[in-house]
């Protein structure tokens, strides 16, 4: 459908400059620097495991994600609780998006690979901050009067900064600069 209309992808141009973005490699990474920085990263992420939502209130209520959680990355009641979910669905609506023709990419030229990449990142910052205030009015960390407004709007926060942190470690390593995708490398631990 070339030339009718504007593009998906061109709707994304204007975003591209405010996404977070990790430059690719200039030059060949040696094999010890990749394994630095997948360690680097990998532990960054078990941090992130282990540092508490601040502002929850304890709640004894069972986990409606707990058989999901190793397929999600996730950990529940920390900074990672959203895991790699935004990454994925983005990823997954993107790629059906271009395999069903419903948005014209060719990605044999470096500019629409770009935009699509980017209006994959773009979505998962969207989904990251759709699922933040989902978990939060969905009374996942208590009653949202209880938390009050202050108190929800700071754990949407910290779950909308460490989404971005988890997009831009997974970019890391796929720019070349590490072993392998992040999504498997959280997925495994």
């Amino acid at each position: 459908m070339p030339g009718q209309g504007v593009r998906f992808l061109g709707l994304v141009r204007p975003f591209m400059f405010m996404l977070p973005e990790v430059s690719a490699a200039t030059k060949k990474v040696p094999v010890k620097e990749k394994v630095l920085w997948t360690a680097i990263t990998l532990f960054v992420y078990l941090v992130c495991c282990q540092i508490p939502l601040y502002g929850i209130s304890n709640t004894k209520s069972s986990d409606p994600f707990y058989w999901m959680r190793v397929i999600l990355a996730s950990n529940k009641g920390t900074l990672m609780e959203l895991g790699i979910s935004p990454i994925v669905t983005s990823g997954l609506v993107m790629q059906l998006l271009q395999g069903s023709r419903m948005i014209d990419v060719d990605m044999g030229t470096r500019e629409d690979k770009a935009l699509f990449q980017g209006a994959q990142k773009l979505l998962g910052i969207l989904i990251t901050i759709i699922e933040s205030v989902a978990y939060v009015l969905s009374g996942m960390y208590g009653d949202v009067k209880d938390l009050g407004a202050g108190n929800a709007m700071l754990i949407i926060t910290q779950l909308f900064v460490s989404g971005i942190i988890v997009i831009c470690l997974d970019e890391l390593l796929q720019k070349g600069y590490g072993l392998g995708s992040a999504i498997s490398l959280f997925i495994a631990t």
